[in-house]
């Protein structure tokens, strides 16, 4: 396992971290012990969760874990967020500074903690102002109650006015952005990875392999079935499948990654972990497994680092779409010159 900085924090965390989603749902408790005990064995120190994973289950079962091993917390950095619906009511939900105490206050009895590392707004709040969310960190921050605070879900207007207000406020810096990314899904690399690079903000990607199809599990033309997320929730797979297997680009990817694998006798989740974790402003790729086995296969990626030509044919063969302005070949043609006027 390797490491890296938490953003530009002095805290040290390990380069995958494991996500719990799936924990109370999809993984029973026993199996989600067993993967928390896998993991930290494996060298694994960060873990993320939020209260929204099975309605607090998850962070129940992360909880009884900890208390089981007497020790570990201060092995570990935890993470959760706080934003979605824990209830019915009006305040149950949102960046609030009402919801958010109720949240966090619940989150930590729960996990059995007297703080957590990291506390992420998990989306945007449209109705909250922002210096609410943020004095509300700040607060928290100085309470004990947390460590650091990070986003999730966020677009890059939306970090850029965080990362500003907090230094005009002279509050607690956003250290960290949890975004969709991997090799089939790179539009954060025009907004939000420069921000994260210019703010000092660290990326905690999710999703990294694509919803499981850059394992490989997925044949072109073919609907998936069985045990897989989309075989076995067949209205939303029909749906999903046909979209990216209608798109080339998904193939070709799939075929870069599947040669990669191959050249380095490890499997296509590997690789596609390791082009992940070596991308810029990235400090621990999220990992979210149903089995132990499935985390077994992932965490072959911790010492996998790839060449400078297998990188090469990854990311050509991943370019995102893009237009011509301003991300394309006329917004680069004009970076030190002056703009054109007005067509």
């Amino acid at each position: 396992m390797r490491y890296r900085t938490l953003g530009a924090t002095g805290t040290v965390v390990s380069t995958l971290c494991l996500g719990t989603m799936t924990f109370g749902a999809e993984t029973d408790e026993a199996g989600s012990f067993a993967q928390l005990d896998r993991f930290v064995d494996a060298g694994g120190t960060f873990i993320d969760t939020a209260d929204v994973y099975s309605a607090g289950v998850s962070e129940e079962i992360v909880g009884r874990w900890l208390r089981a091993r007497p020790g570990v917390r201060d092995r570990l950095v935890i993470a959760t967020k706080g934003r979605f619906p824990m209830g019915p009511g009006g305040n149950d939900a949102g960046l609030s500074r009402v919801h958010l105490t109720r949240a966090l206050d619940a989150s930590l009895r729960r996990l059995g903690v007297e703080a957590v590392d990291l506390y992420q707004a998990h989306a945007w709040d449209p109705l909250t102002p922002l210096p609410e969310t943020l004095r509300f960190f700040d607060d928290a921050v100085r309470a004990g109650k947390i460590r650091y605070a990070g986003v999730s879900n966020f677009t890059g207007w939306q970090l850029q006015k965080a990362a500003l207000l907090t230094q005009h406020l002279n509050l607690s810096p956003i250290v960290t952005l949890q975004p969709q990314y991997n090799l089939l899904a790179r539009e954060i690399e025009f907004e939000l990875v420069p921000v994260c690079e210019n703010e000092g903000i660290g990326i905690l990607p999710w999703s990294p392999l694509g919803g499981g199809w850059l394992t490989g599990k997925y044949q072109r033309d073919s609907t998936p079935t069985g045990a897989t997320r989309l075989g076995e929730n067949p209205q939303r797979g029909v749906e999903a499948y046909a979209g990216r297997n209608a798109d080339e680009r998904t193939w070709r990817v799939l075929d870069a990654v599947r040669q990669v694998a191959g050249e380095r006798d490890a499997s296509m989740s590997a690789v596609a972990l390791a082009w992940l974790a070596a991308r810029p402003a990235v400090t621990s790729v999220i990992l979210g497994a149903r089995t132990t086995e499935q985390l077994d296969d992932n965490l072959t990626a911790a010492d996998l680092v790839l060449d400078a030509e297998q990188v090469r044919l990854l990311d050509e063969a991943s370019a995102p779409p893009v237009g011509d302005y301003p991300y394309g070949a006329a917004g680069v043609d004009q970076r030190g010159r002056d703009l054109p006027g007005p067509s």
